[in-house]
């Protein structure tokens, strides 16, 4: 079913100043103290090393390329979209308390938003409140949208997840939605567990989806007009050993893709790459858990990852899809 999406800003009024706080759950994961990565063909030499470009966040998500090739990120516990230019310099492009989570850039050039302090999903603007694209489905509101990413066609995809360890109660599941050109909102599926990063192939044809709480990335087929089909299994992650009677689980975060249709998942175990038929092809350990991921720089062949208050980049042997969004 399709509804109307709600256009007032009210609820940004609403805002207070207390920020979200970690759950025990986003504790960082253990992980192997590298500096360098593997060999994955067509992707990364082994020894190319993983740079620092800055640490000392609060927290850190939602890369995305901007046009002059330096890289968009959020600080969502501080209020701020971060700029970080080629030579490393970090400037603030967007501040303001809404709790920014992930960007997205649509083919008219805006900059859309998941914004967790008052859940919507907004367009941002350097010195003026959100745009609200959508802030509620069936006249619920949100839970926490995630992660979201815009095609060519004008739909924007997003997902929005109950909180960890939440005690309210339930108003709307977990969910994967669409924003479509026309504006209407569409629910696509409430069945993943854990919704969280989203990505479309190269093609646009296909959405990929990653389940926080399982083993798998799955993806959704897309007709023309990127109306999503049926779900299916397309990648499974390499998990760390479960811990007693849990299931497995690779913590897959933020995803990207690159020009040859490769998918990469940031997860527990570092930077999972994946062939465009789901085929495994290597993991890049990272110094601290990585959370998600973008291909930028003047030709997009630098994959920055962030994660656990820090970011990195390594340089590639591919590029991103030469595309607005990621």
């Amino acid at each position: 079913m399709k509804f109307r999406i709600a256009h007032s800003l009210a609820a940004l009024v609403l805002l207070s100043g207390t920020w979200l706080s970690a759950t025990a759950a986003d504790a960082p994961a253990p992980v192997p103290a590298v500096t360098a990565t593997p060999a994955i063909a067509g992707v990364v030499n082994a020894g190319t090393p993983i740079q620092l470009v800055k640490d000392g966040f609060e927290a850190v998500e939602g890369p995305m390329r901007d046009t002059d090739g330096s890289v968009l990120f959020t600080n969502n516990q501080a209020g701020r979209v971060l700029r970080a230019a080629a030579d490393g310099t970090v400037s603030t492009w967007f501040e303001g308390p809404f709790g920014a989570n992930a960007l997205a850039r649509t083919t008219s050039g805006e900059i859309v938003a998941t914004l967790q302090k008052t859940p919507v999903i907004g367009v941002l603007q350097p010195g003026a409140p959100p745009r609200v694209l959508a802030d509620k489905y069936d006249g619920k509101p949100f839970n926490r949208p995630n992660d979201l990413v815009a095609d060519k066609r004008g739909n924007i995809y997003f997902t929005d997840s109950i909180p960890i360890g939440s005690t309210a109660p339930v108003i709307l599941p977990s969910s994967l939605y669409q924003i479509a050109a026309d504006g209407k909102l569409v629910l696509i599926t409430a069945d993943i567990p854990r919704p969280n990063g989203v990505a479309l192939s190269t093609d646009e044809r296909t959405l990929y989806v990653a389940n926080t709480s399982g083993e798998w990335v799955y993806a959704f087929e897309l007709d023309s007009k990127g109306t999503a089909g049926k779900r299916r299994d397309f990648a499974k992650l390499a998990t760390p050993p479960a811990q007693g009677s849990a299931a497995p689980s690779g913590g897959a975060d933020g995803l990207a893709v690159d020009e040859k249709g490769r998918l990469y998942v940031a997860t527990t175990l570092g930077v999972q790459v994946f062939s465009p038929e789901g085929n495994a092809l290597g993991i890049i350990a990272m110094p601290k858990q990585a959370q998600n991921l973008a291909f930028a720089g003047a030709d997009r062949s630098a994959l920055y990852v962030v994660g656990r208050g820090s970011v990195y980049r390594i340089a590639t042997l591919t590029h991103g899809p030469d595309r607005a969004g990621k």
